[in-house]
């Protein structure tokens, strides 16, 4: 098979990095996603003896949780070149985007903590580097029963403020309102990214951004959200009636400050969905292939079959040009951090999600029958890149607001 990077160019350190995340993500992940997604209830999904802990718990155990938290508060920011870190998140997509989501999910609040001053924020991204038993797991709580995409493209209005509404009183924040079941890890989470209403008449520009442990009076669960993809990625609701919030969790008490900084947020996220779904399309493909090369019909594989090297070399083609794009975005985002690019970054998760759904449907395809087959990982594939092109925006309105960034 021709060889998969053709562009690899990273330190002996940072090959050493790629294998172990190679060996945990084939070993653990893969096997752990397949038993997960056959789970009938989303509640086994996150029972106490499920395999969902077992992932966690070896991720943080390996250290891989602290890869964008700064050396000096127990992180290793920096340790792997721009090009490994990529090809690191690719395998995990490669691997179970849904896991692949919580893992990332989760590390992003305590990575987020890191960047703000506060001695809390800061002591709270060293307790997870220290952390090696996956007892603190993160969330980021944005998306409410009323509003998802629409936030994207008409956040001025006030009809789409969050419903999650913070009042100021003293020194605390009294917080009402809910956030919807599409919370990544938002029923097992310790800890939350929560975007609240701070000015109601602003709508979305009048947001501010709190970091909060969920372990606090008046916070809620709702019930884990039963889903078609991604089904080991827990997700659910958040509810706060009258929680009271000491002020120092607000890191972010100045809806200005979070408008400025709003592209690099969309880049980060969607930088990030668009290299895990290039590897899922990566996964769709070598499976088709596979298959292509071992089924026979006609007295020969169906890969000499011309209709099937057609569809192989067209789900190639895409899956290359998806993982081209999200690279070369990805490194310069990397590189910039302050200005990265947006449009670039929107275009690469649109693209991703779109080619991994193409190329997972032309593999059940290839495999006929047996594609519909649970015994073979391709219908799951399907499943999950289908979600990714609603999640984290749907794709439609992710284009539209993007376009404001060209």
């Amino acid at each position: 098979m021709t060889p998969q990077n053709i562009d690899s160019n990273i330190s002996k350190d940072s090959e050493a990095m790629l294998d172990l995340v190679t060996k945990f993500s084939m070993d653990i992940m893969r096997k752990a996603g397949i038993e997960l997604d056959k789970m009938s209830k989303p509640e086994d999904v996150i029972a106490s003896d499920s395999v969902l802990w077992d992932v966690h718990r070896k991720y943080q155990e390996l250290g891989l949780h602290t890869a964008r938290i700064p050396k000096h508060l127990g992180g290793t920011a920096g340790e792997a070149d721009p090009l490994a870190s990529v090809l690191m998140i690719e395998q995990f997509g490669y691997s179970d985007t849904g896991l692949a989501i919580s893992l990332g999910v989760s590390a992003g609040t305590f990575h987020l903590a890191s960047q703000f001053p506060h001695p809390d924020m800061q002591q709270l991204a060293r307790d997870y580097c220290e952390d090696k038993e996956a007892k603190m797991i993160g969330c980021w709580a944005i998306t409410e029963p009323d509003h998802g995409s629409d936030w994207v493209i008409a956040e001025s209005y006030p009809q789409c403020g969050p419903s999650v509404k913070a009042v100021l009183k003293g020194d605390e924040y009294i917080l009402n309102g809910e956030k919807s079941a599409w919370v990544s890890n938002g029923t097992i989470a310790t800890h939350a990214t929560l975007h609240v209403s701070l000015d109601p008449s602003r709508g979305m520009q009048g947001q501010g951004l709190a970091i909060i442990p969920l372990n606090l009076p008046g916070i809620s669960r709702g019930k884990p959200l039963d889903k078609m993809g991604q089904r080991p990625l827990n997700q659910g609701s958040i509810i706060f009636e009258d929680a009271v919030i000491p002020k120092k969790y607000m890191v972010v008490p100045i809806p200005d400050f979070m408008n400025a900084t709003f592209g690099q947020g969309l880049a980060d996220v969607n930088g990030g969905m668009a290299i895990l779904f290039a590897g899922l399309a990566r996964a769709a493909f070598d499976e088709a292939f596979r298959y292509a090369k071992e089924r026979i019909q006609g007295g020969v594989p169906i890969f000499e079959h011309a209709t099937i090297k057609h569809k192989l070399m067209k789900m190639f083609a895409m899956t290359e040009a998806a993982r081209a794009g999200a690279r070369r975005m990805a490194i310069y985002n990397l590189k910039n951090p302050v200005s990265p690019s947006v449009a670039h970054a929107v275009a690469a998760k649109c693209f991703s999600t779109e080619t991994a759904t193409f190329v997972a449907s032309e593999a059940i395809q290839i495999l006929g029958g047996y594609g519909l087959a649970k015994e073979y990982p391709v219908e799951k594939m399907f499943r999950d890149a289908r979600t990714g092109m609603i999640e984290d925006g749907c794709n439609d309105a992710l284009l539209i607001k993007a376009a404001e960034f060209l």
